[in-house]
């Protein structure tokens, strides 16, 4: 199965040249490596002209966040029928930066829905913002899940992907181990069984949270997960190319 790698460039770079340039590397570089699928998901003003500038079949493409109202008196907001139409297949929900700035799970709840009911893939993601030994992290995880998931029907179940991304990891220098992401992977399947059966066990999870060319590799074949999101390092033209030839052969 080919390993999926969500390249989230997040508020970069900071023109469409330089995303050009970017783009053109990111088509190089998924040329390299024909068991890993690319969402290349760069700011929302230039979606739409990569997209329409793109005739292959390697790359698909994804919006960095969408509202969950289909249109309205959202000033500021993407839509996702707008981001659809622009030539999204997936939409990210809940990252870590959206839940700082003051979305909460309720909110993802209705993205998760709305996404699937325009026929979108959502990317939930998760993830603590600090971690102890009583573990009450795990509460918070199983949380996020619990109500972000609400309103998925277990047939449209296999259609979203969560990714984990420790917040305390996310910029850091060092990523979280392959083995307690391990550990978190079994936790995240068995809070989806316990949600949606067996069925829970069909949905991919992704790690991020620091990852590059020295760690992606070494995650992918011990942390149990199917794919990386990947955040600074997917903006950076040389550490994606370090990035994708790492994990090129696994």
């Amino acid at each position: 199965m080919k390993s999926l790698l969500v390249a989230n460039w997040k508020m970069n770079p900071p023109t469409f040249v330089e995303a050009k340039k970017l783009f053109e590397v990111t088509k190089k570089v998924a040329d390299l490596a024909k068991n890993v699928s690319i969402v290349v998901v760069p700011p929302t003003i230039f979606l739409r002209e990569l997209r329409t500038s793109y005739r292959g079949k390697r790359l698909a493409f994804g919006i960095q966040n969408a509202h969950a109202e289909p249109k309205g008196s959202f000033t500021g907001e993407t839509s996702m029928v707008q981001a659809k139409n622009a030539g999204a297949t997936y939409v990210i929900i809940g990252h870590a930066e959206r839940r700082a700035m003051g979305e909460i799970n309720d909110d993802t709840r209705k993205k998760v829905a709305a996404a699937l009911s325009f026929s979108l893939l959502p990317i939930l993601c998760i993830g603590e913002t600090t971690r102890t030994h009583e573990g009450e992290y795990l509460d918070v995880v199983k949380n996020q899940l619990k109500i972000g998931l609400a309103d998925v029907l277990v047939a449209k179940l296999p259609r979203v992907t969560i990714a984990y991304e420790p917040v305390w990891a996310i910029g850091a220098d060092v990523a979280m181990s392959p083995h307690d992401m391990h550990g978190m992977a079994i936790f995240i399947r068995k809070t989806l069984v316990e949600l949606y059966g067996e069925k829970g066990m069909t949905v991919k999870i992704l790690y991020g949270g620091a990852i590059d060319g020295t760690n992606a590799s070494d995650m992918l074949m011990h942390g149990d997960v199917a794919g990386l999101l990947v955040g600074r390092a997917s903006a950076d033209p040389e550490k994606l190319t370090a990035l994708v030839r790492s994990i090129k052969n696994l």
